[in-house]
């Protein structure tokens, strides 16, 4: 197993910010029915900074792994500086190729975010292709 594989499996099994925010500034949820995933995303904001963030939902490692990952680089960030986040930012977090279907489950997070924080619908980087 390769370190990027170990790091997947670690963030499944322990993700970060797991859970809810009882009163958040931004709270959006999207499905992938493509397999059935299902994320929910909690922001509090403060000054146009990511103050505290929770996500929480159920489904395959990859969607709740990239989830967990994509918590913990938005922690501290501006919305203007999340806004920025690329889908080639993600597949370079997850460092591990994905067919078509996986894409979807690593993209699921920052589909999430950007529409629940902007109003952005769509998969990310799908406008480009």
């Amino acid at each position: 197993m390769n370190i990027y594989q170990e790091e997947l499996l670690d963030h499944y099994e322990n993700p970060s910010n797991y859970g809810t925010l009882p009163n958040p500034d931004i709270s959006h949820e999207e499905d992938n029915p493509l397999c059935g995933d299902r994320i929910r995303m909690d922001l509090l904001v403060e000054n146009d900074i990511i103050k505290e963030v929770r996500f929480s939902g159920h489904g395959c490692t990859i969607s709740l792994a990239a989830a967990s990952m994509l918590t913990e680089k938005i922690e501290g960030k501006s919305l203007t500086e999340i806004k920025q986040i690329t889908r080639d930012d993600i597949m370079d977090m997850i460092g591990i190729p994905l067919g078509p279907v996986r894409v979807k489950c690593a993209l699921l997070a920052l589909k999430v975010l950007k529409a629940g924080a902007y109003g952005i619908k769509g998969w990310p980087g799908e406008e480009d292709e």
